[in-house]
């Protein structure tokens, strides 16, 4: 799980876009791991033309990761227990 904190004051309102479900802003989250605020820092995303004319996105704040989980987690089932039949429980059926 990560936490994120931005400043929404920060964020150009030109970069923001209507989207199906309402006003979206794309944003890249940039690892930062010597950082004294976060393990990420979140970017204003721009354009391919402005960041080959040397351009950066604005810092519009940063993330934490707060739980760290094992990606294998995420891919297999639980491990689910099958009663296979042998007759050493208790249940009469």
């Amino acid at each position: 799980m990560i936490s994120l904190s931005i400043n929404v004051s920060l964020i150009d309102k030109k970069r923001l876009f209507q989207g199906k479900k309402g006003q979206y802003l794309d944003a890249i989250l940039i690892e930062t791991p010597n950082s004294e605020y976060g393990d990420y820092m979140i970017i204003e995303s721009i354009s391919k033309e402005e960041r080959e004319a040397g351009n950066k996105g604005t810092i519009i704040g940063n993330a934490k990761i707060i739980v760290k989980r094992d990606p294998r987690e995420y891919n297999n089932p639980p491990d689910v227990s099958i009663n296979d039949g042998d007759g050493n429980d208790d249940i009469p059926f």
